[in-house]
Order: structure tokens, then C-alpha cells, then sequence
């Protein structure tokens, strides 16, 4: 198939790119910026896209013609509440402008990228643990409240133009590609740190628990959503889940490949915040159901395989100072 993704030089994009080249697709990875370098051997053609730009997106879309789309364009939870204007521009008119572009250019098939930002407690008490589908959705985050949007517009798009959308609500998410400004970072950097300087001083406290899931886990995802079935989807977003470790089991884990690792823990006011609104575990049963879905790694088999992917990159220069 002809495939585009935007906002490809995310955290997403690098492995997505590759999973889709290596199964034979036509990938045509759009981004603001260049192509990173931590992307060089990914594969596929790269193109500038702002997605704010709704005739630079619709020139796109007519010129390229892809079958399918992942939309991964975004500005994370941290980064927008630093800058919600910026955090608005891109997830809410970025999202409307990829959509109107799907609609216009007959796209068959978009895949939307949601996130656990859309749950924030509600006023009547805390949000169940494990976390259903189907709550009332009260996002504490700009990012949160934009993806909730997107979520509704994939919907709408669906029943009023058919278009085929489809979207998954990502846990943090872990890999060896450094993050762009979510509040689950702290996870990635316990195992980063660890190896480059032997501590980590976290911005979350040790009992933080939210649901976290391994790179390859999405992108798995995100592939066999796209694939499945029409018929059998009875849901346009589903939640999918992993593991939810607390903050400091996570640093149990990395011990076990890093003895000595230290790990302190000073939350960040702001970030804690959010990362207390968000669910501490994630309900997955519909995507188990309606295509199979199921997670391959565990929280010590992910450190397994990610200490030494995360040295690699270390030493090839490619995991920059934060």
C-alpha cells in the first residue's frame, strides 16, 4: 500500500516507518522538521508537512494519494501545557486539516493516534482501575482535551463521510528514540540515566503509577488495527494496554540489568499532576475481542530488551542530553 504518516519524527515514527517498509508498503514520512538522524536508515521518501497548513496538507494529500494514513502529528502532554496555543494549533486544527484532506482526497483508511490523556478524574470520584472504553472523559491537559476531540472527529468522519477511521489510546509509551515532552518521560530516562550516569533523579514520586507499554507493543498495534477487519471492529478508538508499574519498580527492574543504578525521586508540581489524573491501569478487553490483541512484553522482559538498545544508542550519539 501507499502509506503516510505525519509528525513521523516522533518517538512513533521511527520504528513505525520501519515495520512498514520492512512489510513492503510505499511510506511517505512527512514532518516540520528534517528528517533526524536517529531516522537516516528508517527508510522510505521524507517530505516537510506542517499540518496547521490546511492547503500545504491538502496539496499533500491530492499529490501523494496514500491509502492509508497514520496520523501521528501531536504536541505531548509537558510540552503543552508550556505552550497550549502551539498544543491547540497543531493537535486540534492539525487533526481537522488531516481529515478534511482524508475526505477530500478519498483516503480508505486513517489511523489515529489517542493517548491515556483523555481520562482526567471525574466529579464524582476517581476513575476505575482498571480503566473501561467507555467513561466520561474529563482530560486535565490540553493535549488531553485535543486528543478527546480527535477522538470525536475520527467518529463523525467515520458515520458522516465513511471514511475507515481508526485509533488506539496509547499507555506511556518506552523506547530507545528519546521522547518528545510527554509526562510519562520519566520512565524512559530511569533506564537512560541509568546507563550514561548511573542515577536518575525523577520528577515523579515513587508510588506513580501509570500504564506504560513497550515501542514494539505499539507499533504491533497500530499495524494489526490497521489490517483488521472492517467487520469485526465494533469501536472506532480502543484503549490497549501492557503493564502499570509503580515508579519505583521500574527502577527494581533496570536494577536487574544495572546493579548499582540509584534512583531518586523529586516530583515536578506540574507533572505530577498530570500524571496523577491519568488512570493508574488501562481496560483493553474490547481490543482483545473484536482483533486479538495482545501485549508481548512484560516490564522485565522490556528492560531485557531495552538496556541494551538504549547503550547502543548511547554510543552511537544518538540519545542526546535532556
Amino acid at each position: 500500500m501507499k502509506i503516510l504518516i505525519t509528525g513521523a519524527g516522533g518517538q512513533i515514527g521511527h520504528d513505525l516507518i520501519g515495520a512498514l517498509v520492512a512489510a513492503g508498503h510505499h511510506v511517505v514520512s512527512t514532518d516540520l522538521a528534517p528528517r533526524p538522524p536517529s531516522h537516516a536508515h528508517a527508510g522510505g521518501d521524507w517530505q516537510r508537512l506542517d499540518v496547521t497548513d490546511a492547503a500545504a496538507v491538502q496539496h499533500m494529500f491530492t499529490d501523494e494519494r496514500p491509502e492509508l494514513v497514520y496520523h501521528l502529528a501531536a504536541i505531548l502532554s509537558a510540552s503543552g501545557e508550556a505552550n497550549p496555543r502551539l498544543a491547540y494549533d497543531v493537535n486540534q486544527t492539525g487533526t481537522w486539516n488531516v481529515l478534511e484532506a482524508a475526505r477530500r482526497a478519498k483516503v480508505k483508511r486513517l489511523m489515529f493516534t489517542s493517548s491515556i490523556a483523555v481520562f482526567g478524574p471525574p466529579p464524582s470520584g476517581p476513575l476505575p482501575d482498571p480503566c473501561p472504553d467507555d467513561v466520561a472523559l474529563h482530560p486535565g491537559t490540553m493535549y488531553g482535551a485535543t486528543k478527546v476531540s480527535g477522538e470525536l472527529l475520527c467518529s463523525y468522519y467515520r458515520k458522516r463521510y465513511d471514511i475507515d477511521c481508526r485509533g488506539v489510546r496509547f499507555p506511556g509509551l518506552i523506547s530507545a528514540a528519546m521522547p518528545g515532552g510527554g509526562s510519562s518521560d520519566y520512565a524512559l530516562f530511569m533506564y537512560v540515566d541509568a546507563v550514561r550516569k548511573g542515577s536518575y533523579e525523577a520528577f515523579a514520586r515513587a508510588d506513580t503509577r501509570i500504564p506504560l507499554m513497550y515501542m514494539p507493543d505499539g507499533v504491533r498495534a497500530l499495524l494489526e488495527l490497521a489490517f483488521a477487519e472492517r467487520e469485526k471492529l465494533s469501536r472506532t478508538i480502543y484503549n490497549i494496554a501492557a503493564f502499570s508499574p509503580r515508579a519505583d519498580e521500574i527502577a527494581t527492574s533496570v536494577r536487574r540489568a544495572i546493579p548499582d543504578a540509584q534512583f531518586t525521586y523529586v516530583p515536578d508540581p506540574v507533572r505530577q499532576g498530570i500524571l496523577d489524573s491519568w488512570p493508574k491501569a488501562i481496560d483493553d478487553a474490547a481490543a482483545r475481542r473484536d482483533w486479538s490483541w495482545k501485549p508481548s512484553y512484560t516490564l522485565d522482559a522490556m528492560t531485557d530488551d531495552l538496556v541494551p538498545r538504549v547503550r547502543r544508542m548511547l554510543d552511537l550519539g544518538a540519545v542526546l542530553s535532556h
